[in-house]
């Protein structure tokens, strides 16, 4: 019998990248959106890689990828990334993110998340790593840790205890 490789929720085949998952093109004006296309696979025990597609939106000014760019996409790779990798299957927040600036990325060209499980705890905590490259060579590297968190329960008029505390 075949393991089924740990996936995010809602992921399929990539039907343009052989071995690849994806969650196909995210709804428009959502700002996962402006990310683009990812794709995302396990590579083995802890491990996993998320791939983005550089295009002149992620541009900044001086013609490499913009660092808010790197940032969204480093946050969303601890996600697809961390679930490939074992991240154990719930609804995460991150808690923390820190990424280090090595080269500049360049638009056009593939950029890969190498990412790996450090540790999850029976709480629900989760730490991970990685570093991100394009052509082979490492642009930025990060850590992060994500929290699993339980939906909120309903009150009687239907808002969640957040909705109530916002108000």
């Amino acid at each position: 019998m075949t393991e089924t490789p740990r996936l995010p929720n809602g992921a399929q085949p990539d039907p343009d990248h052989e071995g690849w998952y994806s969650w196909g093109d995210f709804p428009r004006g959502s700002f996962a959106a402006a990310t683009g296309r990812l794709i995302f696979r396990p590579t083995g025990e802890g491990t996993a890689e998320v791939r983005m597609f550089p295009t002149e939106a992620h541009q900044n000014m001086g013609g490499s990828i913009h660092g808010g760019a790197v940032m969204s996409f480093t946050d969303m790779a601890l996600f697809a990334g961390g679930r490939c990798a074992g991240m154990a299957e719930g609804h995460y927040v991150t808690l923390d993110m820190h990424t280090r600036f090595l080269a500049r990325g360049a638009i056009g060209k593939p950029l890969t998340a190498h990412v790996r499980l450090v540790r999850q705890t029976a709480g629900g905590i989760v730490f991970l790593s990685g570093f991100l490259e394009q052509d082979g060579a490492p642009c930025y590297d990060f850590t992060g840790t994500l929290k699993k968190i339980s939906p909120r329960a309903k009150s009687a008029d239907g808002d969640s205890s957040d909705d109530a505390q916002r108000r």
